[in-house]
């Protein structure tokens, strides 16, 4: 019972008594757990980002491939395309006027604005052609690569 030791009441060892008094970090194994951790951040932040833009252009892709089914049904129903006085607005609100309007056919106005929360811009189609239906990415402005790259029907 030599390495035994009565504090308080309960019995400790004297081996666990010197340890405590040696535990704890040194300030250069905090820092190298820093810089480890600083360097799996420079090599994975990057990387992730690219995986939001990517993920953004996609909702954008799939977005505009909705809206077009809504102006589809929207085309069923009223035997026209809106014009672009109208807009992709009336897709959630029924014009005024317009009784054989039966929708909504997209659930909220949020789904008429891109990942970037800027309104798709929408084109009446002119005589025999498509509508057209647009996002133009992270940037605003036409053109651009990547996540900047228009999104277009």
């Amino acid at each position: 019972m030599g390495n035994l030791v009565v504090r308080r009441g309960r019995m400790i060892s004297r081996r666990s008594k010197k340890m405590s008094k040696k535990s704890g970090m040194t300030i250069l194994e905090v820092l190298v757990v820093l810089t480890v951790i600083a360097l799996i951040a420079a090599v994975a932040g990057p990387r992730l980002v690219g995986y939001l833009g990517r993920a953004k252009s996609e909702t954008a892709s799939l977005q505009i491939k909705q809206i077009s089914n809504a102006l589809q049904l929207f085309y069923i129903d009223m035997g026209r395309y809106p014009s672009d006085a109208e807009g992709l607005a009336v897709l959630v609100k029924r014009p005024a006027g317009e009784s054989a309007w039966m929708g909504p056919y997209l659930e909220n106005s949020e789904a008429l604005s891109d990942p970037w929360r800027r309104d798709y811009i929408y084109a009446e189609p002119a005589s025999g052609d498509q509508f057209g239906i647009q996002s133009l990415g992270r940037d605003g402005s036409p053109g651009g690569t990547g996540e900047d790259a228009d999104i277009k029907l």
